[in-house]
């Protein structure tokens, strides 16, 4: 059980703290708290973060059968030679990136940990970040050159496809259906899908959820597996992270479903949320890249590699993610060449 007290949060967090309480005081709501769970009730009281969706409980029974994994969809391709940064091989996609001046990587701003506007700074900033700030420096030798683009679920991809973006790192999971349309680096972060709830809630894991209000982002892999393990819970669905956290502390959910590492930054913001539950389905992250550009493929496995023998990864573990505890090894790569 992983608890949002006693973490040392660094400014930005209380800075964040401080913003959502008093979005809650204007809109006579309160932060969650220890006294004890909440009512259940079919409903979501109003009103619900905009764009959000409430998916009724789904057909069928709950499978504890893992996600489809058949496909070996973490096996990447090995890093392509060295190269000298500014100068990269005529005619693919780094040669484009290098010509147009700077690296255009998709991310979210509403990610704690991951991918967030700074309240201080006012830019983009978290592990997801730093990470593509690696590849930018060894594309460029200035980990600088990079634009992010702020994109959803839904329009990631297809930014992808369409040459919009050249890369995708938003904390986004390996899977078989994913490899189908877009290709992934090796495994950079390594996650488990769990559960967050507002202390003595009476949650203690998936069975719980059965007849409560859980949210979580569509187009995920946590909304999937939710709906495959616990068909019975109602789903709320919302835009961002931030609007599950919003809808917890406001009780409008019972409780909230991603990622481990996604749910720790949500629990970061607030002393009364806990994380629960063991691991619904493991999550292994990715750099989502164009499936057409192999060259960038191999490229960005070249700058992962460094990092786990460089210590740049764990430096970043440590900055970002030291709330999951000490630094674990990095993943280890697996090329299928």
């Amino acid at each position: 059980m992983m608890s949002g007290r006693g973490t040392g949060h660094p400014p930005h967090l209380v800075a964040l703290v401080l913003a959502v309480g008093v979005l809650l005081a204007a809109t006579g709501c309160s932060f969650g708290s220890p006294d004890g769970p909440s009512t259940a009730t079919p409903t979501f009281g109003p009103p619900l973060p905009g764009g959000a969706q409430v998916l009724e409980p789904v057909s069928g029974e709950p499978s504890s059968a893992p996600a489809p994994t058949s496909c070996d969809a973490t096996a990447s391709l090995r890093p392509g030679p060295p190269t000298t940064p500014g100068v990269m091989p005529p005619g693919g996609p780094l040669a484009r990136i290098v010509e147009r001046g700077r690296l255009i990587v998709a991310v979210d701003q509403s990610t704690n940990l991951f991918s967030f506007r700074d309240p201080d700074s006012g830019q983009i900033a978290g592990f997801d970040v730093d990470v593509a700030r690696e590849i930018a420096r060894d594309i460029f030798g200035d980990p600088s050159k990079v634009e992010f683009q702020i994109r959803d679920t839904v329009d990631r991809e297809p930014a992808l496809r369409d040459g919009s973006v050249d890369l995708i790192v938003n904390a986004m999971t390996i899977t078989c259906d994913r490899a189908e349309r877009i290709a992934f680096s090796t495994v950079y972060l390594n996650a488990a899908q769990r559960i967050l709830v507002t202390e003595g809630s009476g949650i203690g894991g998936v069975a719980d959820l059965a007849g409560k209000r859980v949210c979580t982002v569509p187009n995920t892999t946590s909304l999937a597996n939710l709906q495959r393990i616990q068909p019975a819970a109602t789903v709320l669905a919302t835009e961002t992270w931030a609007d599950c956290l919003v809808a917890l502390q406001q009780r409008q959910v019972d409780a909230a479903t991603a990622d481990d590492t996604q749910l720790a930054g949500l629990a970061a913001q607030d002393p009364y949320l806990e994380i629960v539950g063991g691991s619904l389905e493991p999550e292994p992250y990715g750099v989502g890249i164009n499936i057409a550009d192999e060259e960038l493929v191999r490229f960005v496995n070249g700058t992962l590699e460094r990092m786990r023998s460089d210590g740049t990864w764990t430096k970043l573990y440590d900055r970002w993610l030291s709330v999951l505890g000490p630094a674990p090894a990095p993943p280890e790569p697996h090329y299928r060449d």
